[in-house]
């Protein structure tokens, strides 16, 4: 988790602080460190499929990346409700992920592209 936490946010005292919520007590509850899996696995996927060229590693990046951009928190499991469980900010963890990228996430360019489309 350092790992995806450090290439994430870059600086490793804000990962550290990152990691720090997590190594407050002794003992995680088993819900709180299966939803921090939950969301570490997202940006794993993210980060290591965002440049495939294979058709599963291009699935599993859209898969990853339509759940962390998506808006909303309709389900229990959203990335917002995710962040908000462990006590993250979903808006900053976003536009740390998008940064990483660049100009934006493909699901973003995609909307982007199809809203321009639609007011044509």
């Amino acid at each position: 988790m350092a790992d995806t936490t450090q290439n994430m946010m870059g600086d490793s005292t804000e990962a550290e602080r990152y990691l720090d919520t997590f190594r407050r007590s002794e003992y995680v509850e088993p819900e709180k460190a299966l939803i921090a899996a939950i969301l570490e696995d997202a940006i794993h996927q993210y980060h290591k499929n965002r440049h495939a060229r294979d058709a599963a590693g291009k699935e599993q990046f859209r898969e990853a990346e339509e759940w962390i951009m998506r808006k909303g928190n309709g389900w229990i499991f959203t990335f917002v409700n995710v962040c908000e469980f462990l006590g993250l900010d979903p808006e900053y963890l976003r536009r740390g992920l998008r940064e990483m990228e660049g100009s934006g996430s493909e699901l973003e360019k995609r909307e982007r592209r199809s809203a321009s489309k639609r007011a044509a």
